[in-house]
């Protein structure tokens, strides 16, 4: 179960940027009419309405100038700070990002406290440092950060750089999975599987894993189908458990491929099909998976039916081609203004008509003129074609 191995998930940060830009100063009758029916509205933040339209170096500009206005606005320098961590419109620079983040974190904002932690976790722009990154995401889970919590709690679990109590960390971990978060349902289901830091509910643990299963976590996806299978916590419904590893299958993930070729090679509450089998249990061991049991399962299976679930795999999770076909990159030869299109390109000397390469200009300011031999005026292609 993951909760076990120890390693503070790093999710990627979710940026609510409050709501701080210029009041009205003045307002129309419509204006006081639409307040007085539907309440004041809030003030426009014009730097993350532009930093939502991909309009990154406006949206930097204006938070800058904010920032220079009210050295308070931690939305404004956690918005810069997002801007220069992600390289967005501009070079990628952490230890800027650094500096802006540690700046807002001051100045009360979770989110930045929490991405500030997670550069210290990683050292990314600033020298890795453990203890300070579990203070910050201490910080930031104590001003109701969700991802926040849940590290804390595996701090807990590990307990190096926060006291070692797994009911400390059962407590945050409750916390984040009420709030949604679909890592934390799952790792609380565990520890109440297993009782560990609270006392033993295998249905609440499994209603948990399935709350995260449904929110489409594959470990959850597995766990949970194993239940199913098995009865653990939930009725025993192995046709739902058949459905919940296909999903997981589905994502890539191996045990769930692994197992789901055992119930399609026994014909097991699915109708049996062993090319699929054979496929899934390919996927399987692609990823390092190799399982005698489902090799036993198979061994009686006809070498074509093998061959061609194997071939399924090289191809998966597209289907294997016909024959003769081709992949459809290109619109159909036929089409009209796929014609026009390339010849107005060539009629401006930007496509190379015989070749069909990029023209380089300087070579056609080169060229020499037309020769007798039409071998010898045919257009040759640039030394180096211009990467479009």
């Amino acid at each position: 179960m993951s909760w076990a191995k120890l390693g503070l998930i790093l999710i990627s940060t979710v940026f609510v940027v409050a709501q701080c830009g210029p009041t009205v100063a003045q307002q129309s009758d419509a204006e006081v009419i639409s307040d007085n029916v539907l309440g004041p509205r809030l003030p426009v933040d014009l730097a993350y309405g532009a930093f939502q339209r991909g309009q990154y170096l406006t949206a930097l500009s204006l938070a800058l100038d904010r920032a220079e206005e009210d050295r308070g606005d931690a939305a404004a320098e956690t918005l810069i700070a997002r801007i220069y961590e992600e390289g967005l419109g501009v070079p990628q620079n952490y230890q800027l990002a650094a500096s802006w983040y540690a700046i807002a974190a001051e100045n009360g904002d979770a989110n930045a406290a929490f991405a500030l932690a997670v550069l210290y976790q990683n050292g990314a722009g600033i020298p890795r440092n453990r203890q300070k990154a579990a203070e910050l995401f201490v910080k930031a889970a104590d001003q109701g950060h969700i991802e926040a919590m849940y590290n804390v709690a595996l701090l807990h679990v590990e307990g190096r750089y926060a006291d070692p109590s797994l009911t400390k960390a059962a407590e945050l971990m409750k916390k984040a999975a009420d709030l949604g978060l679909a890592q934390a349902q799952y790792d609380y289901g565990t520890m109440l599987i297993q009782g560990a830091g609270t006392f033993p509910d295998p249905v609440e643990g499994a209603r948990q894993i399935g709350l995260a299963a449904e929110k489409g976590l594959p470990d959850a996806e597995v766990d949970y189908a194993t239940m199913l299978y098995l009865g653990q916590g939930v009725p025993r419904d192995r046709v739902a458990a058949a459905l919940w590893y296909g999903r997981a299958a589905s994502l890539g993930n191996a045990v769930a491929q692994n197992r789901l070729a055992k119930l399609l090679a026994a014909g097991e509450n699915i109708e049996k099909d062993p090319e699929t089998a054979a496929m899934y249990r390919a996927l399987a061991r692609r990823q390092g998976l190799n399982d005698p049991q489902t090799d036993q399962l198979l061994a009686g299976v006809p070498a074509d039916i093998i061959a061609r679930g194997e071939e399924r795999a090289r191809y998966w999770p597209g289907d294997v081609p016909t024959e003769g076909e081709t992949p459809d990159l290109l619109p159909s030869s036929n089409d009209d203004a796929m014609h026009a299109a390339m010849q107005q390109l060539i009629d401006q000397g930007m496509i190379d008509e015989a070749l069909m390469l990029p023209v380089d200009p300087a070579a056609a300011d080169q060229a020499a003129p037309p020769a007798s031999d039409p071998a010898e005026s045919a257009p040759q292609p640039p030394d180096t074609p211009t990467q479009q």
